[in-house]
């Protein structure tokens, strides 16, 4: 297949999912080379295998001794040499049996319990958000609900003072907009080369802040997500000084932005589809499914990358050790093999195999967490605002990573607040 085909310039998807590229590339060239050029401060990359057809994303996923998440870490872009080492540390890029260890401390405390505990304080906020906007008529959705929406809710989960909240969107634009001009801060080193801000040299701000936070829980403990990980222990052991780290790095960031994202990005699948639309309204009992949908038409997680641990053969096609192997979720989520009519928008799609959240032994531990304040935050706002509508196209992210927007104008017939019940 030409090689002009592009799936790795994270301008491309400002534009939102190529649907046309990917369907070329499952029907045609299923794992496809693709080159890795320069763009932008960024230097052009030694290329990579994209991932297109739904079982194909699923077993790189599911067989991490083929396809290595610590080998060269998850993201396209290889990290520096330097950096490496300090970045494997974290559970997104380990490997079992390393993996699992980490897994069952972090599983043991982001247990369902905890996490329903904190239903009835993610619906108030809901409420009291969209009473912000409500008798408006019209809202910058991300702007003036959305980006707040998750971050509070995460901070309430891991016991972060609200005082320090702020931080963590500004966190979150350093680390997942760098590729975004409205967000990019390019260090740069003594080489004059862009630093990763994925980088721990970039990080360290944060690294501080989640120490600090530890020693206070370990001082003065509370029921909640950070001093569960501050004092865990299994087979007697606790987090490492970087595993804690690259813990709190993994849940502010990966446990908000997902979120972040799919909110407005779910709402737009909605609203371009008015006789879904109409027909959720109509049945409330639809809105479990109709969020699976959301989810699958608008994947947050665009990509993650794994490496090959040996050579092998992946859909007929002859892969190296050590070449970089790219999954794309919004390509399997929309593969006719495993989804019928894939174009159509469905909120009562069953079954619904989205790969939105992974699979594998690397699927989002946050899942249900994420599924809890989508459901809370649509409930709330589509039928205290039924007629809510675009005011204007969405403005999507410059990211080859994450499926986020950064404005999307609505407008609605007024409504009174509610306030907090």
């Amino acid at each position: 297949m030409s090689t002009t085909v592009n799936v790795f310039d994270p301008r491309i998807y400002a534009q939102g999912i190529p649907h046309e590229t990917y369907r070329l590339l499952r029907d045609h060239d299923p794992v496809h080379w693709q080159e890795e050029h320069e763009v932008g401060d960024w230097p052009a990359g030694p290329g990579f295998w994209a991932v297109t057809r739904h079982a194909d994303v699923v077993r790189v996923l599911r067989t991490p001794t083929e396809f290595s998440s610590w080998l060269g870490a998850t993201q396209i872009r290889d990290p520096d040499p330097a950096d490496l080492l300090f970045i494997r540390r974290m559970m997104l890029n380990l490997d079992p049996p390393d993996h699992g260890r980490l897994r069952r401390i972090v599983s043991g405390v982001f247990t369902p319990r905890r996490i329903e505990r904190f239903t009835a304080g993610i619906a108030t906020r809901a409420r009291l958000l969209i009473d912000e906007i409500a008798e408006r008529g019209e809202c910058d959705l991300p702007v003036d609900v959305t980006d707040d929406y998750p971050i509070h809710n995460l901070a309430d989960l891991l016991g972060i003072p609200l005082a320090d909240r702020g931080q963590i969107l500004e966190w979150t634009n350093r680390v997942i907009g760098y590729q975004d001009p409205d967000h990019a801060t390019v260090a740069r080193g003594p080489d004059g080369r862009p630093v990763n801000p994925r980088s721990p040299a970039m990080l360290t701000d944060m690294f501080a802040y989640a120490h600090a936070l530890a020693a206070r829980k370990r001082r003065d403990p509370a029921d909640d997500l950070m001093t569960a990980l501050a004092t865990a222990e299994v087979d007697g052991q606790r987090l490492t000084d970087p595993e804690l780290s690259m813990f709190f790095f993994l849940l502010v960031i990966a446990g908000n932005d997902t979120v972040r994202s799919a909110l407005p990005g779910g709402l737009v699948a909605l609203l371009d589809h008015p006789d879904q639309h109409r027909r959720l309204l109509d049945d409330p009992e639809l809105l479990d499914t109709a969020v699976e949908e959301m989810l699958r038409w608008h994947t947050p997680v665009l990509s993650f990358r794994r490496t090959a641990v040996r050579d092998l053969v992946l859909a007929e096609r002859p892969i190296a050790a050590g070449d970089k192997v790219v999954v794309f979720h919004g390509a399997a989520n929309f593969d006719e093999r495993r989804f019928p009519d894939p174009m159509r928008f469905d909120i009562a799609r069953r079954p619904n195999d989205h790969v939105s959240f992974g699979d594998g032994p690397h699927v989002c531990l946050g899942a249900r967490f994420a599924r809890l304040q989508l459901r809370t935050f649509y409930r709330e706002l589509l039928w205290r605002l039924p007629d809510v509508r675009l005011a204007g196209p969405p403005e999507r992210l410059v990211s080859n990573f994450i499926g986020g927007i950064k404005h999307l104008p609505l407008s609605y017939t007024p409504a009174p607040r509610l306030g907090a019940e």
